[in-house]
């Protein structure tokens, strides 16, 4: 039902309520009146007959009285009165010539009570009005008085006067009258609807006229033009509305895609409100601003990956994933971050990322597409999402999200868009921070060997020293020497003897593990930094580069090749010294050793070593 309709509907119902209340006063109040008027009449004609029956017993002439009473009668309103006489009387003058006598209950109410009694009495389309009045011993200073005649007391019932009028008229009356009232309330109401409605009718049409333009506006359609008929302040306020309803689709209007050039694929279209939108999009741009500024002080990349991590776990509320950093060059696939367990992916991509769909295809990898999808994947019972995103040509990073519902799969989907632009956001502050950990890195190695450089073993010394005291680490420090070097570079030219350097280098890769450092010291000086190494297998890899050096042919020019031997240092912190420079030194000192005492040899420190000048 529509509000104009409910509110005619609410208003005639207080209208007939009002009129319905009022009518029903009324009549009990007409009622009450006639029934009032006609006991005053009762009384008066009571006192009446008192005084006739008295001037009748005076004058002897009580015989005569029905003649009086029946004259009472004439009057139209009185349909019948009679004289009751109490038991006081009737023993001392009889029952009377009428039998006046109590006939009924009331009768015997009245005579015993002195009071006087009402009844209504309703008979074949009559209303009768019954009243019964009683006449009390009084003792009057007039005479006569009621004590000289009758053989009573003061406030004795001598008897009473019963009459019966005819108020069938009231009843009628009182129906007229309601029939009046209500066709003047009815005629008032329809009149007052009618004014009702001709006043609210445009404020309704204003308010209907409201309500559709609000509903476009919520759907960010500010276009609508409200009108209204009706003048002065609405009509000021009508016009200030579409004011503002115009300076808000010029501000609003073009919103969503103003805001969508900054976020791109921005999946916010999935609501109707473009208002809606522009807030999501604002708030999506508010997080991804803070977040950039934020990695952007940020000193390397593993701390913005383990930010992008924050992201997906506390933001997103991804429960199982995995976070891939993949070398484009070498095809390598390192794992940055796991929630828990294990990947679902194979290990072999991890050597040869091109196994990695998303990583080979660029693009998303969704398990539900088809069955199998993703060759790599050794996990069956569990959905994923694969998300490829390329840093720059040499590194790309690979995010592999889990689910193990369809519910929380669509979930993980619906987010795709908007975790790309935390990568977006991310891509700069990674590919900055990878340029400048290989710049730095380059800063740090030697060109010719591509083994790190004395400056790097410094820094590196610097800042790895309290955390080797507090894990209780060692290191196993091999510095390695060739014999008769100088010789190399003053027969053959430094061309061979950089040839032969750049071997060194690669003889020193190919036996470490990945833990361990192999440093350019100087000239034909290495350092080799032993992680965690028993002295079997410290001494293991020094051997394996002291015998592969020495297997080493070099062309020299001129058909002839050149052989070479080195010498090599051992000592080991912290048995040999409190730190990784003394070791260092002590390597050198063993190193020293070995040349003094034959070269192309293995040296292992010892104490007497730095005490005995013989032996350096």
């Amino acid at each position: 039902m529509q509000s104009k309709a409910k509110l005619l509907l609410s208003i005639t119902l207080l209208m007939l309520t009002l009129s319905v209340a009022t009518v029903v006063n009324m009549s009990l109040n007409f009622r009450e009146y006639s029934i009032k008027t006609a006991t005053q009449k009762a009384e008066t004609i009571a006192d009446i007959v008192k005084d006739g029956l008295t001037a009748h017993m005076v004058n002897g002439i009580m015989d005569k009285r029905a003649y009086f009473l029946n004259q009472l009668t004439h009057n139209q309103e009185i349909e019948s009165i009679r004289i009751v006489r109490s038991q006081n009387v009737i023993k001392q003058y009889g029952d009377g010539l009428f039998h006046e006598q109590a006939k009924d209950n009331i009768d015997k109410q009245v005579l015993e009570t002195g009071k006087m009694q009402r009844d209504i009495i309703e008979d074949k389309g009559k209303v009768l009005l019954r009243l019964t009045i009683p006449y009390i011993t009084e003792d009057s200073l007039q005479s006569p008085s009621c004590l000289s005649c009758h053989d009573v007391k003061v406030g004795d019932v001598l008897g009473a006067i019963s009459m019966e009028f005819d108020i069938t008229s009231l009843r009628t009356d009182t129906v007229s009258t309601i029939i009046k009232i209500m066709s003047i309330t009815l005629v008032f109401v329809l009149l007052a609807l009618v004014v009702i409605n001709y006043f609210i009718t445009p404020y309704m049409s204003l308010f209907k006229d409201l309500q559709y333009g609000i509903k476009k506006a919520y759907r960010g359609d500010f276009t609508y033009e409200f009108h209204t008929s009706v003048h002065g302040e609405p009509k000021e306020f009508i016009d200030k509305l579409n004011i503002l309803f115009r300076k808000m689709q010029e501000a609003f209007g073009d919103i969503k895609n103003d805001l969508g050039t900054f976020i791109p694929n921005n999946t916010s279209s999935r609501s109707k409100d473009p208002l809606y939108e522009a807030k999501t999009i604002i708030k999506e741009l508010s997080d991804i601003y803070k977040f950039k500024k934020t990695i952007e002080l940020d000193r390397s990349k593993n701390i913005v990956y383990s930010r992008l991590v924050t992201v997906l776990e506390h933001k997103y509320n991804i429960k199982h994933f995995a976070f891939y950093e993949l070398n484009n060059i070498t095809l390598h696939r390192k794992l940055i971050y796991i929630t828990d367990g294990e990947p679902i992916c194979s290990s072999a991509a991890n050597n040869d990322s091109t196994l990695c769909r998303a990583h080979r295809t660029k693009t998303d990898v969704i398990s539900t597409e088809f069955e199998n999808l993703c060759q790599a994947c050794e996990v069956k019972e569990v959905d994923y999402v694969c998300i490829p995103f390329s840093i720059n040509k040499d590194h790309s990073l690979v995010i592999s999200m889990t689910a193990k519902h369809t519910d929380d799969l669509n979930r993980i989907k619906s987010l795709i868009p908007s975790i790309k632009h935390y990568l977006d956001a991310a891509q700069p502050v990674i590919e900055s921070n990878i340029l400048m950990d290989k710049l730095r890195d380059t800063s740090l190695r030697d060109a010719m060997t591509g083994l790190y450089n004395r400056r790097f073993l410094e820094e590196f010394i610097d800042q790895v020293m309290k955390q080797v005291q507090r894990e209780k680490e060692t290191y196993t420090v091999l510095m390695l020497d060739v014999d008769f070097f100088k010789q190399v570079n003053d027969t053959y030219g430094h061309d061979v003897g950089d040839r032969v350097i750049k071997e060194i280098g690669t003889v020193v890769k190919n036996s470490i593990r990945e833990s361990d450092l192999g440093i350019r010291y100087g000239g034909e000086e290495f350092v080799v930094l032993l992680h965690n190494a028993t002295d079997e297998g410290a001494m293991h890899v020094a051997k394996k580069i002291h015998s592969s050096f020495a297997e080493l042919v070099f062309d020299v020019g001129n058909g002839q090749t050149m052989q070479k031997t080195m010498s090599i240092g051992i000592a080991k912190y912290p048995t040999d010294g409190n730190t990784i420079w003394k070791c260092i030194k002590y390597a050198d000192t063993a190193l020293y050793v070995a040349k003094t005492t034959g070269r192309n040899k293995i040296v292992r420190y010892t104490p007497e070593m730095s005490d005995d000048d013989t032996l350096r």
